[in-house]
């Protein structure tokens, strides 16, 4: 039985337009110069056919499955083509058996192409270790997942990896462009009167997705009946309906997630409002947990505002419980409140490092016990135990305050800065510290 796939015919009408519009050599596919300009590494491996193992990773639609025609169009070897999601281990041994077969009788490499190769769970992807070891199989792994998370080590130890990003508008601009002028492949044979706005609406809307913009364009010039003058007319409104909603690459256990709010974070600790209010609606859009955002904003107004300024804590909390039950779309109100506050609140992180240096010296050190004065003496008995004795209660003293040692080794964890609120909790404690002689601080 012959394992490997023919050449699929483009020029099927059958095929969807974003299939049949697939480039076949390197110079038709656009966009990714990182890795395939003039004299890169890749370009030049696939040219020569001495291409080695590659996974492929990037957004939906950046051309992964492309560059992986494109190879199996340039190279003299052997290709077969399977998806992860419907795949198993036992399609996965007759390929690779198939391939052995190929080297052996014909001097024949095989190349194989996974998509969503991150699919395979460790045992099904460890299969294909032995014979991408010694070259028998030239693998080219597909995934819209960083492949450094989804893939074993021993896996990406014996590929190149490779990025590719979203493509620009003016490359989807081509790529539209070209498939309403190809007569052959693409929609050239309809007579199609494309309004400037609304191309540049797809090219703009489909982020980067160059699948997601030829799906649009087909279903617009497919669904949109001819004018008198026998004309397509793809106007804007036709535009905006066969996209209805744009798309935002957002997986919510992923990069996209993870990097998201890497960014909303980070613009909220350097004072940045216009960019954290604009992650924080990237993710609300996407249809992220308001209550995740909330738990952020809470974590980060303790963090880095601080005793800087305390109403941060307080107002990140109220947006939390509001968002607990008043739901979208009402709860992106406050979380914009709360958002732009503690964006904008005076930033100390003392709190933060205060609590690492003291879990730091429990960790390092031998933990302290308790003095015995500060010790429990609310039971029958302590006092015959030393517990209790020589406490001071500090409302008793002037100024609610009195020298007295609350623990049995001293250590400064709380460094309070000058910003803020926080200035004032600096000077109070200064001026407690000079309230004490120095016989008394050396006690202390």
């Amino acid at each position: 039985m012959d394992l490997f796939s023919p050449k699929t015919d483009t020029r099927n009408k059958n095929l969807p337009l974003a299939v049949r519009m697939r480039p076949a050599e390197l110079d038709e596919l656009l966009g990714q110069e990182h890795i395939l300009g003039k004299n890169k590494l890749l370009r030049r491996a696939i040219e020569a056919d001495r291409l080695s193992s590659l996974i492929l990773f990037g957004p939906p639609g950046s051309g992964k499955t492309s560059l992986a025609w494109c190879i199996a169009n340039i190279s003299r070897a052997n290709y077969a083509a399977i998806n992860a999601t419907t795949s198993n281990v036992e399609e996965l041994r007759k390929v690779i058996a198939a391939s052995k077969l190929a080297a052996r009788e014909d001097k024949k490499k095989t190349i194989l192409f996974i998509d969503e190769i991150h699919r395979f769970n460790k045992a099904q992807q460890d299969v294909l270790l032995p014979d991408v070891e010694d070259g028998t199989l030239i693998l080219i792994g597909a995934t819209v997942h960083n492949p450094y998370f989804s893939l074993t080590s021993a896996l990406l130890s014996r590929s190149i990896v490779c990025e590719l990003k979203a493509l620009q508008e003016a490359d989807l601009s081509k790529i539209i462009n070209n498939a309403l002028k190809d007569k052959e492949r693409g929609l050239g044979k309809f007579k199609v009167k494309a309004d400037k706005k609304a191309l540049d609406f797809l090219a703009k809307s489909c982020e980067g997705d160059a699948r997601r913009a030829l799906a649009a364009l087909e279903l617009a010039v497919l669904t949109t009946p001819a004018g008198k003058d026998g004309y397509i007319n793809l106007d804007l409104g036709i535009a905006q309906e066969s996209i209805q909603k744009k798309a935002v690459v957002y997986d919510h256990d992923e990069d996209g997630h993870y990097d998201t709010a890497s960014a909303f974070i980070k613009s909220m600790r350097g004072s940045d409002p216009d960019a954290a209010i604009y992650w924080m609606a990237k993710m609300l859009y996407a249809g992220e947990d308001p209550r995740f955002i909330a738990r952020r904003v809470c974590i980060l107004a303790a963090e880095d505002v601080g005793n800087a300024d305390p109403l941060a804590l307080v107002l990140a909390n109220a947006a939390l419980q509001i968002s607990e039950f008043v739901g979208m779309p009402e709860a992106r109100i406050p979380l914009a409140q709360a958002v732009i506050y503690v964006t904008c609140a005076v930033k100390s992180n003392a709190s933060y490092l205060a609590i690492e240096k003291a879990t730091a010296d429990i960790k390092e050190n031998k933990v302290q016990e308790v003095p015995d004065h500060l010790k429990d003496a609310s039971y029958r008995g302590a006092q015959e135990l030393g517990r209790g004795i020589g406490y001071k209660y500090s409302h008793d003293y002037p100024g609610h305050f009195v020298k007295q040692k609350y623990t049995r080794k001293k250590a400064r964890y709380y460094e309070p800065t000058d910003m803020g609120h926080e200035a004032k909790i600096k000077e109070r404690l200064e001026k407690l510290h000079k309230a004490c002689l120095p016989a008394d601080r050396e006690k202390l």
